[in-house]
């Protein structure tokens, strides 16, 4: 046993003794290992515009006039997915001020319905919506960084999945090395693709200035009355608003939490719903509606029809816009596996941060691993119905937690209370935008609700099965000490000398 005036020094991997005596006093101080609150406003409403102005903007109108069939309907559309994202804002602005955690819908679904229905979130948000929306915005800005040098013929798929892969790599190595670097990256990355969009409205209000209008005439005339394919089409829309809850993920590393994070909510989402619904009137005022459902890269062809030489800056503002979204998308989803980690839902080696960067490496590292599997398909629009209809469910019963514990726990304090009317109608349109789909992608629906039921086992053998053989047990720890070392990493609020 160790004397009383012997102090414990805990590393990564391993304990030893050192006395009084051999310690220096600068490092007899103390530090948590802990994640920092560097996140301030501006910091919060570029997180949210980063991954909302990712790439769906420059890939989505395609899903959505195909599905709609009118000009007109596309952009009551991208009216109404702007409103839907709103009001499941002003209800996460209350859940996150309420329960002021990291992790977003984890941590809400945790507390409001228990430990299973939020581990599998956690087993579906890391198999299927996260690592899917990385690979497609990947996908998007190696698409767009290539489509220049193929003007003439199509894009090499092998290429672009490579480039893309590259890139998941390099983003999720350099939100490893440095959270207020790559924040301060995010800035920059906000206003280019601020400047990428308004780029867009400007030459879209010129051209129709010039008199070019003819895309509007009959607006919407052969709109689709078949709900399926309406529903299928707000999938495309929501996913290009997709990331408007994504700043709940950080709110232990965001300062003032109570006033920062329900501002950043309303700076952002009236701003993108306007970008969103010009740039579409931009797009349709050069396109017709069969040139954007033939074009992979709808910015590039906008760009050719009127740039002429200069049509080269579209492509590269539209990648830079996907470079940023990626980087933040996977800043912030790391959070939540982190988070998860640390409640005992996933392996304990995922809820350690590193010593020195307090960024959670070895979950960063585990996202980006799946992130490559999930590049083994180029089909992008696929990708986002199989993603969008298994994120609008846990996003509904996200909501749906906070009806429930308005009535369970009515005593929480919250600094901000949405009117029930607001998480009501949220939770009803949800509901509305789940079923429809069963019978337009049938396939797609099952294969997100069997691998998110996957998952019940999975819960009961690695979270509620304690007792497990020792040859497990001492296969886990090793692996957790490897990993230890690797990412020079420690579990939160270990204590460490310097």
């Amino acid at each position: 046993m160790p004397s009383n005036n012997t102090k414990v020094v805990k590393s990564p991997t391993e304990n030893r003794l050192i006395s009084p005596a051999e310690t220096p006093r600068e490092e007899m101080v103390e530090e948590k290992v802990k994640m920092k609150k560097q996140l301030g406003l501006l910091e919060g409403v570029a997180i949210i515009l980063g991954i909302i102005f990712g790439s769906g903007i420059f890939i989505s109108p395609k899903g959505i006039i195909q599905e709609v069939n009118s000009v007109g309907f596309s952009l009551v559309v991208w009216i109404l997915c702007g409103f839907l994202s709103m009001i499941g804002a002003l209800c996460y602005a209350e859940l996150g001020t309420a329960i002021p955690k990291s992790g977003g819908d984890y941590a809400y679904i945790y507390e409001a319905y228990g430990p299973l229905p939020s581990f599998l979130y956690l087993w579906a948000a890391n198999l299927i919506f996260v690592p899917t929306t990385n690979a497609i915005m990947g996908l998007t800005f190696a698409k767009y960084v290539i489509q220049p040098f193929f003007h003439q013929c199509n894009l090499p798929e092998d290429g672009a999945t490579f480039m893309a892969a590259a890139t998941i790599c390099f983003l999720t190595f350099l939100n490893g090395y440095n959270v207020k670097t790559t924040t301060k990256i995010q800035n920059v990355f906000m206003f280019c693709k601020i400047g990428a969009l308004v780029l867009v409205i400007i030459i879209g209000v010129v051209w129709m200035g010039l008199g070019n209008v003819q895309n509007f005439q009959n607006a919407f005339e052969g709109t689709s009355t078949n709900p399926g394919k309406i529903a299928k089409a707000f999938y495309s829309g929501i996913f290009s608003y997709s990331g408007w809850n994504y700043l709940n993920f950080m709110t232990e590393e965001l300062k003032n939490p109570y006033v920062n994070l329900p501002r950043a909510i309303y700076i952002s989402l009236p701003l993108v719903t306007m970008i969103y619904v010009l740039a579409n009137m931009a797009y349709l005022s050069v396109l017709t509606p069969d040139a954007m459902v033939s074009s992979d890269a709808i910015a590039v062809t906008f760009g050719n029809n009127v740039l002429g030489k200069a049509a080269w800056i579209i492509p590269v503002m539209v990648a830079i816009s996907a470079f940023g979204g990626l980087s933040v998308h996977i800043m912030t989803s790391s959070r939540m596996l982190y988070v998860g980690a640390r409640n005992g839902h996933f392996p304990t080696l995922l809820s350690h941060l590193n010593i020195k960067k307090f960024t959670p490496m070895p979950s960063l590292v585990f996202l980006n691993i799946l992130s490559l599997f999930m590049l083994c398909t180029n089909d992008i629009h696929t990708l986002i119905t199989y993603c969008t209809v298994v994120e609008s469910f846990f996003v509904m019963l996200s909501v749906s937690g906070l009806l429930y514990l308005r009535w369970k726990k009515p005593d929480i304090p919250r600094p901000i209370r949405v009117n029930l009317i607001v998480p009501i109608a949220f939770v009803l349109i949800c509901i509305f935008l789940i079923i429809l789909p069963c019978f337009e992608a049938p396939i797609e629906v099952g294969m997100g609700a069997l691998i998110t039921l996957s998952g019940v086992p999975v819960y009961y053998f690695g979270v509620v099965w304690q007792d497990k053989p020792m040859l497990y047990q001492n296969f886990m720890d090793k692996v957790t000490e490897i990993s230890q070392k690797i990412f020079v990493a420690a579990h939160e609020d270990e204590d460490l000398e310097e």
